[in-house]
């Protein structure tokens, strides 16, 4: 009876162990958009844009289009879309040729700023703590002060609006760049 009972024990104890999601966090990342007072200065100092980019506009217009679809890996349409997928078919329905894969959209473009991005900037990440190359991207579909919205396929929400703000993303960040 005690064997039973402790291997029940033992077994729900470990299974506890292997289902919590881990987080992970960078020891070296030094980046931020909101905490710093230096960041918040710099956006105090930027003036607002008066003349929108409309090419940039109708590119998010149709990343929008895909809002709530599931993630699927290399998918690129409504049954299912990764995040590189959903950048590449935005731009193709505005016939800009680009990349497929993420850390070849990573090498095009010209780097800025975060303190510079504008609508239409692309963010780059590497999510996977030993990974080197980097594997996510997000298209910025809002700048208000200090808050860059991105929209970007997750593997566990789908296709969503999200920002750099939030601790994940904001530790995961590797560079910006203007494509557009």
């Amino acid at each position: 009876m005690y064997k039973k009972t402790f291997i029940v024990f033992l077994t729900i104890l470990l299974s506890g162990c292997f289902a919590k999601k881990k987080t992970t966090y960078s020891k070296n990342r030094t980046i931020t958009v909101a905490s710093s007072e230096e960041a918040v200065k710099i956006e105090k100092k930027r003036e607002p844009k008066t003349d929108e980019n409309p090419i940039a506009e109708e590119v998010i217009e149709s990343a929008l289009k895909f809002t709530g679809v599931r993630y699927r890996f290399g998918g690129t349409t409504k049954k299912g879309m990764d995040c590189s997928g959903l950048v590449y078919v935005a731009l193709k329905e505005n016939d800009i040729p680009f990349p497929r894969i993420s850390h070849q959209m990573a090498n095009e473009g010209k780097k800025v700023r975060v303190s510079e991005v504008q609508k239409g900037d692309l963010l780059f990440f590497k999510t996977h703590k030993r990974g080197k190359n980097i594997n996510h991207v997000g298209l910025i579909v809002e700048v208000d002060g200090d808050e860059i919205k991105f929209i970007h396929s997750t593997t566990s929400r789908g296709v969503i609006v999200s920002s750099l703000r939030e601790g994940y993303w904001n530790s995961a960040f590797v560079k910006a760049t203007r494509i557009l």
